[in-house]
């Protein structure tokens, strides 16, 4: 595996030829859309892109990234806040800002990363630290992306982390790792440990969802495996899942209840996307996944 570091802005990996994925750890998107880092595009082993960046019904999605709508009265989603009531744009859209990577290693099958951050709100205080680890392995049939994320509280309040359903909207608890699919994955098929679907999902417990498209112009079907590390609190987490208006994915722990960080309390979370070509049995995907994590390991 290869790495292109565009200084100040972006990682790229190349895995054969092919650029797996970009991660933009410096964006220049404007406030209201909560600047934060994110994956885009990425890639299958054999090139096909599965992510989508900045799509004009919500232009504050961004391939794949941690955002999180209701932190305390801020927002690091982007776009208007839901509040009881209604969506409201206020002034309230937050960044998470990269400060320095720790370490970086990349070997001809992995590459791992550890980086600091911090979660700045609109008003240019420091609510939260974050250290952050992601890495890309590669296999013979999928390759896979493992995140991590530990933030620490640094103010002297509870604040809740909570999401559009905590506010009292029914079936959008978003918030989380979230993925946003191309425009032709529309229509495509979710399938859970239990069931197969798509907006039907939404909510549903499950260790695991995979979510197959198929790529305009070739024909080809991609598929991404989403994988809950069973370390995780509520494990195994309800999702957020949508295919009728567009393709999304996101392991959602903060769905119908919220989550209060207490002052210098710190959370973690992880999560396994394996990303293959075709339309595989998602069951031996989320395995890898969940070696993924075994070898990993928390950073």
């Amino acid at each position: 595996m290869d790495l292109i570091h565009e200084h100040d802005k972006s990682l790229r990996l190349i895995h054969e030829d092919t650029e797996l994925l970009r991660y933009v750890y410096n964006p220049w998107d404007a406030q209201l859309e909560s600047p934060r880092p994110y994956f885009h595009p990425l890639r299958t082993l054999s090139g096909n892109e599965v992510s989508l960046y900045r799509p004009h019904d919500h232009v504050w999605h961004k391939g794949i990234a941690w955002s999180l709508p209701n932190v305390g009265p801020a927002n690091f989603w982007g776009g208007p806040t839901f509040l009881k009531g209604g969506y409201h744009q206020l002034d309230n859209n937050g960044s998470t800002v990269h400060q320095e990577f720790e370490d970086i290693k990349v070997t001809p099958t992995q590459a791992r990363f550890t980086e600091l951050l911090e979660w700045v709100t609109q008003s240019q205080e420091t609510w939260f630290s974050e250290h952050r680890g992601f890495t890309a392995t590669t296999a013979p049939e999928a390759w896979t992306l493992t995140f991590e994320t530990s933030f620490t509280n640094l103010t002297d309040r509870v604040i809740a982390l909570g999401s559009p359903t905590t506010e009292g909207r029914p079936n959008a608890g978003y918030g989380g790792l979230f993925w946003r699919g191309p425009r032709s994955f529309t229509g495509g098929t979710a399938r859970t440990v239990h069931n197969t679907g798509g907006d039907d999902l939404m909510g549903e417990r499950s260790p695991w969802l995979s979510f197959t498209g198929k790529h305009d112009g070739t024909d080809d079907s991609s598929t991404l495996v989403f994988v809950d590390c069973p370390t995780n609190t509520n494990h195994p987490t309800q999702w957020f899942v949508r295919n009728g208006m567009f393709a999304c994915v996101c392991p959602a722990p903060f769905f119908d209840q919220e989550k209060h960080a207490h002052p210098g309390e710190t959370l973690t979370y992880r999560y396994a996307v394996v990303i293959a070509d075709g339309d595989p049995d998602p069951e031996p995907l989320a395995d890898l996944g969940l070696q993924n994590l075994a070898a990993t390991g928390p950073t």
